[in-house]
């Protein structure tokens, strides 16, 4: 078989074309002009709508529902309780891998947590099917609730996160304190919160006897498939989901959700198609969300400022019925070199919905403790914060001893810096005001995430016109998937955009593995760099051993794959077109298969991190306490860019969350019912367009040939995890308060001005 070049130069000449190029959306057009269909889009003939009816409690039972009355109501087709239902093939209870989690799909009358679903109403109009539900009058036994960090006897969890040990410990940590000059101790908390995204979690499912089609936002395709198969007791083949755009994710539309399993179990129920939408106030229980944390942080430095100590332990919750606890302590493994280091966790369980995967699960939590910790820990040793962690940063991974890409992390605190201005910042606090008299603040965060991959598999086809396709069941919920995938589709089958034919989003196409942890480019990317060597290895292979081919005998020199033809790499006035090898040939099309995993080898040796740096300004008013956000920028190393455009939009957006984080979001519950109170975004509070600041971001140059085949990390998440630590420190530098609960509040401000 021939040696293959796919990406030497020359490059392509078209603008937009290949990796690196910061082509636009390729689906923006379709967007624009609301063309895009999204699941909720989707009208079957016959389709019914089904509506949620949730509990209004925390704890207890539903005694009685008033179904007879919802069924007489115009309209109602029927009404689906723990009474009246299609069975499932498995009791949804039953966890058969890590990934899968407990959901309420009326197997009982119990009530665990407000906004638990307790009957589903069907019914020919939205109208009818809401007014259904508001008929069912429940009545309950109530139990008193759960609430809060303190709700109980707290444990140690068995695991955090996925798989993770919930405690770490490198070196002596409490003779690294004994032995410090300088120490500090300090307890900082985060809120819950709620995935926002623009599109609620929706599903529309027909039923063909004993085939099923299903239109839904989901970040796993596969993932969905096997667990709607293994509830439902159906082959795989017999399932066809459709998603090929999301309104967002943030993590929440990963997994096989309680609410889309009710309406394949509605469609059923009734024997017609289904559409089932969660209204704003839904998203606040059934489908995941951050759990809060209490963090204690105990950190010692030398009379020169090196650390000697760093001690993190988290609080968290979970529900009662399942366990997912938010790895926030895991955030001090990789940042700074403290020659002892102990993380560890506790939890209790409170009456909510299962917390799971919220965008950078643990890091935004962790980081902005450990940032607002360390800025602390800088101002005690009398250190401006860039110089202390430039002192501090880790070389190796602290907890492992891998080496990881610390130079990048160091050309991020240089780069982002000096485009800040950090060097005129004063050290001490509330000596910088605007012309107006506000208080000025200048704050910085360090910004780290894994640089994760799964596994996936592509197709890709070079067809007798010299056109070419590439299938893999990949999902865009929003960052530009579809865009940067076919960029690089494009330069592993060596052909223009604009002559490929990109294929993603539904559950028939090859497995791309999840969209999440920041890893679809890479884990996707490479099954389908993969899936076009291998389709230019067969061509090449046509042509070298074909004696009337310009390539014949070049399988030792080998070739090189360009603008839909194959080049001698030795000789490269020697080649021809791939529709000219295909023709000679006598084929139609050829195809191959890729896959893309993580090399065991290199995780083994090496810790895989993207790196950053976020520096933050923000004006305090004096007398009301009113804080502002103005300037951010942020430098970030994430290895090869695949599409310039699409990442600094991911790293806005990561800037703006972790903005959020700081000053804004918080989900506020009722702690004699349990209800989330503030379950709308008219009170859950997100930035809006007044409240972001001009943002700037640094693409810092990074090659790191061990993470994966493409050298790609992600850029999702890491956004939040410097940006919130930025703007929590910037608040104190501008005030001289240090607020240690966040969202950082107007009234905490001004009670210790």
């Amino acid at each position: 078989m021939p040696e293959l070049n796919l990406t030497s130069a020359p490059a392509h000449l078209r603008h937009g074309s290949n990796i690196g190029q910061p082509l636009t959306r390729r689906d923006g057009i379709l967007k624009v002009k609301g063309q895009a269909i999204y699941a909720a889009d989707n009208h079957p003939p016959g389709m019914l709508f089904a509506v949620m009816a949730v509990a209004s409690i925390s704890r207890g039972r539903v005694a009685s529902l008033d179904v007879d009355t919802a069924k007489r109501h115009p309209g109602v087709v029927d009404v689906m309780t723990p009474d009246h239902k299609p069975q499932l093939a498995i009791d949804p209870e039953i966890k058969t891998n890590p990934f899968v989690f407990r959901m309420e799909v009326l197997q009982s009358n119990e009530v665990r947590y407000a906004n638990q679903p307790i009957a589903v109403v069907i019914a020919e109009t939205l109208e009818a099917a809401t007014e259904g539900a508001a008929l069912l009058a429940p009545r309950y036994e109530t139990l008193p609730a759960l609430i809060g960090l303190d709700a109980g006897e707290s444990f140690v969890p068995p695991v955090v996160g996925v798989g993770n040990p919930a405690a770490h410990h490198h070196g002596d940590v409490e003779a690294g304190l004994a032995s410090a000059e300088k120490q500090i101790d300090a307890v900082y908390e985060t809120p819950p919160q709620y995935h926002n995204a623009m599109e609620p979690h929706a599903i529309v499912a027909s039923w063909n006897g004993d085939k099923l089609s299903v239109d839904m936002p989901t970040q796993g395709l596969t993932m969905s498939l096997a667990r709607i198969a293994e509830l439902f007791g159906i082959a795989h083949d017999k399932i066809h989901i459709r998603s090929p755009f999301l309104g967002g994710g943030f993590g929440s539309k990963g997994l096989m959700a309680g609410p889309p399993t009710l309406g394949i179990m509605a469609a059923k129920l009734v024997g017609r198609p289904v559409k089932l939408v969660l209204r704003r106030e839904q998203m606040y229980g059934p489908v995941g969300h951050r759990a809060p944390t209490r963090q204690r942080l105990r950190i010692g430095a030398d009379g020169k400022g090196h650390l000697t100590a760093l001690d993190h332990h988290a609080r968290t919750v979970s529900s009662t019925f399942d366990d997912f606890y938010e790895p926030a302590a895991g955030a001090s493994h990789s940042l700074y070199a403290a020659p002892a280091i102990r993380t560890s966790h506790d939890a209790v369980r409170v009456n909510t919905g299962t917390p799971l995967f919220m965008r950078a699960p643990g890091e935004a939590t962790g980081s902005i403790a450990l940032e607002s910790a360390i800025d602390e820990m800088a101002w005690a040793c009398g250190m401006d914060p860039l110089a202390f962690r430039l002192k501090n940063y880790a070389e190796v991974e602290p907890i492992t001893g891998k080496p990881f890409s610390s130079k990048a992390l160091r050309a991020c605190y240089e780069q982002g810096a000096a485009r800040f201005g950090w060097a005129k910042r004063s050290l001490q606090p509330r000596q910088m005001r605007d012309d107006a008299g506000l208080l000025v603040g200048w704050g910085m965060g360090t910004a780290t995430f894994p640089a994760l991959m799964f596994q996936a598999e592509a197709r890709a086809v070079i067809r007798r016109d010299g056109s070419g396709a590439m299938e893999i069941g990949a999902h865009d919920m929003g960052q530009g998937a579809w865009t940067a995938l076919a960029q690089i589709a494009a330069d592993a089958v060596g052909l223009d955009m604009d002559r490929i034919t990109f294929k993603a989003g539904t559950s028939d196409l090859p497995d791309a593995g999840i969209a999440g942890g920041s890893a679809h480019t890479a884990t996707a990317g490479a099954a389908i760099h993969s899936a076009g060597a291998a389709v230019i290895a067969k061509l090449a292979d046509l042509a070298t051993n074909d004696e009337r081919s310009p390539l014949f005998g070049a399988g030792n020199a080998g070739v090189v794959a360009r603008d839909g033809k194959l080049f001698r790499r030795d000789d490269q006035s020697r080649g021809e077109s791939y529709a000219e090898i295909l023709a000679r040939a006598g084929v139609s099309e050829v195809e191959a298969r890729g896959t893309g995993a993580p090399n065991p080898a290199a995780m083994e040796e090496y810790a895989m991190h993207a790196h950053g740096a976020v520096f933050a300004e923000v004006k305090v008013d004096p007398e009301l306490g009113q804080v502002r956000v103005t300037r951010m920028v942020g430098a970030f190393a994430a290895g090869r860019i695949v599409n310039p455009r699409m990442v600094q939009s991911q790293l806005f957006g990561g800037m703006i969350w972790g903005l959020s984080f700081a000053l804004h979001e918080e989900a506020i519950t009722d702690r004699r019912s349990g209800r989330i109170m503030n379950a709308n975004l008219g009170e859950y509070h997100i930035p809006v367009n007044a409240d972001v600041p001009p943002l700037d971001v640094i693409t810092v140059e990074e090659h790191d040939p061990h993470v994966n085949a493409l050298g790609i990390k992600g850029v999702g998440e890491i956004g939040i995890t410097g940006s919130a630590g930025a703007v929590a420190n910037a608040v104190w530098h501008a005030t001289g308060v240090r607020v240690r609960r966040f969202p950082i509040r107007i009234e905490e401000l001004l009670a210790q001005f």
